[in-house]
């Protein structure tokens, strides 16, 4: 355990400094000159350009550049926002509770609809019902989160005239109107989720169905539930771990589209207002910090899944 649990913790150091570097190159692969774009004037005073590529380490070699700024990152200072002047990370600390309540939410609810949908599916397998639900499960996968955000918000406003269906209420202010206002966006995030997830466990059930242990079970006297739920389930749900950790990540990710659709001020918001003002520290600290987030759900899960499964210990 001890063996496999450093390997993973190496080969997160390795992903992390990739996307590290990834991150840093992505501001400079841009082409023209970044201090230029950020001012976002083709005519600004050549010393005004001077004076930012050289506040934001612009004029030093890109070794040299990358090696401030990477270890800046790891004393948690990732820059000052260009506009605002504030640091970076305060920006973000102040939209990233709206975001990480949306991905919780949304994975946390796709998880709860997606266990009993797959095990229906398996169950019921080469019925109407399964082929019903399938056919449901692919269009939730193909249809975009930012359209079933849409078509709900004029669904409810046609149902409910008085609804509020946009905008943000802090929990700690009015938990009641916070939930009432997450209802939908939670919505538009957790069923491509939840159409993604349950096919998971739909495959994995079918698959542990077939197994010894089940079919000892049954020939025991086992009644069906019990075999599904505590027999079959239980192995069913390695895989589904590993692909819960990869949707939270892409959860996180998806929230961007979502948050602009609902109006929440989280973090997708921020990004979309940093690129419309070429506010590049701030944009690469926000990606920076989704990266990461992605990679230590997944790092979290690998741990999850040794501690499940023991054979993948070797």
């Amino acid at each position: 355990m001890t063996a496999a649990l450093l390997r993973r913790i190496a080969e997160l150091a390795f992903v992390a400094f990739g996307v590290s570097v990834l991150t840093f190159l992505m501001i400079h692969l841009i082409p023209g000159d970044a201090a230029q774009l950020m001012l976002g004037a083709a005519d600004a005073a050549p010393e005004k350009v001077t004076a930012l590529r050289v506040r934001l380490g612009l004029d030093q070699p890109l070794i040299v550049q990358y090696a401030l700024w990477i270890g800046h990152a790891l004393t948690g200072d990732l820059g000052n926002s260009i506009w605002t002047g504030r640091p970076v990370l305060d920006e973000i600390a102040g939209r990233v509770g709206v975001t990480l309540e949306l991905t919780l939410l949304g994975t946390g609810a796709a998880i709860v609809i997606a266990i009993p949908t797959g095990c229906l599916m398996a169950t019921l397998r080469s019925s109407a019902a399964d082929y019903t639900v399938r056919v449901l499960s692919i269009a939730g996968v193909t249809i975009p989160s930012f359209w079933l955000g849409t078509m709900l918000i004029f669904g409810t406003s046609a149902l409910f005239p008085g609804a509020q269906v946009v905008g943000y209420v802090p929990f700690a202010t009015d938990p009641a109107a916070n939930l009432q206002r997450m209802i939908l966006p939670v919505t538009a995030l957790a069923l491509p989720a939840v159409a993604a997830l349950s096919r998971v466990i739909r495959a994995a059930m079918l698959e542990s169905l077939t197994q010894d242990y089940v079919r000892t079970a049954r020939a025991k006297g086992v009644s069906e539930a019990r075999v599904i739920f505590s027999h079959a389930l239980r192995n069913a749900l390695i895989p589904f771990v590993t692909a819960v950790g990869i949707i939270l990540g892409y959860q996180f990710g998806g929230s961007v589209v979502v948050e602009q659709v609902f109006a929440l001020p989280g973090l997708g918001r921020l990004v979309v207002g940093a690129i419309a003002e070429r506010n590049y520290p701030l944009i690469q600290a926000a990606i920076l910090l989704a990266t990461v987030v992605f990679v230590i759900v997944n790092f979290l899960v690998d741990v999850l899944y040794l501690v499940i499964d023991p054979r993948a210990r070797g």
